[in-house]
């Protein structure tokens, strides 16, 4: 089958950054989906793959969201039958979704929202999952719940940003808090449905202050957390908790003592990589996802679509994301057929 992959990790730059290749059709596993996969999106985590990996041997496919079509399935699979609309993020431990198909354990897939195309879905999975456990696994906020307090969401515009403030705003009672510094990216926060927008390029107090906030509760940091750690560790309430999703090279929580701050780490694949007794869980949270979508509750996230999947198209998207300056989710068609 066609894929697009790399055979030596480095800047986008490069014309072999990442190539059209073949490679052999995926195998279904006891539980996996073999997924015709009809579009796909692009994350950060991509991007810190290809410009660090080392492939031994065969070349390395990357692409960890997809929405497409059930071929086949495994002898165990009881969630899903070949010809089902799906989404899902699947694993950073096996070849990725910028292929034609692709294996998934069907534990980590959801059934497609049904009243959106397949590359509106494919923006939903990662970023989707990722602002789910967050919110509710991470920082421990009750469905319903929140009333009183208030979350900080820093990196409001991005793909998990956006995902995670319409979770807080439309599943808690939390006052929704997020940042953004750009004319665009401040529209597009509050058309995801936050309360408030501070500039997180000014003191973060100061931009609480000016809406009358003197601590926040609940702080999800997105984007450059050991920068902002001095500014969390004097707005947040005492008791509160902080939740943080990026690479850091460093990052001293005994600030945060006094105040008994609670402090968890998400990472989307954590369930798949450990194969833990929870991992169900993803699809049950994927489903309610295409649900609230179904309902209108939540919006999608695709902002661009750049056409059918290539080596191109996929360096071009790449680039973008390295920008750390893009809205949403970018979003590719399924490789051509022939």
């Amino acid at each position: 089958m066609k894929a697009v992959g790399f055979r030596q990790g480095g800047p986008i730059d490069r014309e072999d950054a990442l190539i059209d290749i073949e490679v052999a059709d995926p195998s279904p596993g006891p539980r996996d989906l073999i997924v015709r996969v009809h579009a796909v999106s692009v994350n950060p985590v991509d991007t810190k793959l290809r410009g660090g990996a080392k492939p031994a041997g065969e070349p390395m496919v990357l692409g960890y969201d997809a929405a497409g079509v059930v071929e086949a399935v495994g002898p165990e699979v009881t969630l899903f039958a070949p010809g089902d609309e799906v989404f899902h993020a699947g694993t950073v431990k096996r070849p990725g979704t910028n292929a034609e198909l692709h294996a998934v354990d069907e534990r980590l897939v959801g059934r497609k929202p049904r009243s959106i195309d397949f590359a509106q879905a494919a923006a939903l999975p990662l970023t989707g999952l990722t602002a789910w456990e967050l919110l509710f696994d991470r920082l421990r906020v009750l469905r319903g719940g929140g009333e009183g307090q208030s979350i900080l969401i820093v990196n409001g515009a991005g793909g998990v940003g956006s995902m995670l403030v319409q979770l807080a705003r439309q599943l808690t009672k939390l006052r929704v808090i997020a940042t953004a510094s750009r004319a665009e990216s401040i529209a597009w926060v509050r058309q995801m449905g936050a309360h408030d927008v501070i500039d997180h390029r000014a003191p973060l107090h100061d931009g609480l202050s000016g809406i009358g906030v003197k601590s926040v509760d609940f702080i999800a940091s997105l984007a450059a957390s050991d920068w902002h750690l001095p500014a969390y560790a004097r707005i947040i309430a005492p008791q509160g908790s902080l939740a943080v999703i990026d690479d850091v090279k460093s990052f001293d929580i005994v600030p945060l003592r006094q105040k008994s701050v609670t402090v968890a780490w998400e990472g989307v694949f954590t369930r798949s990589i450990y194969g833990t007794s929870d991992m169900v869980e993803q699809h049950h949270a994927l489903c309610e996802i295409a649900r609230l979508v179904d309902e209108g509750v939540l919006q999608g996230t695709m902002t661009r679509d750049l056409g059918p999947m290539s080596a191109a198209a996929l360096r071009q998207a790449h680039a973008l994301v390295e920008t750390g300056t893009a809205i949403g989710k970018l979003v590719l068609r399924g490789i051509p057929k022939s």
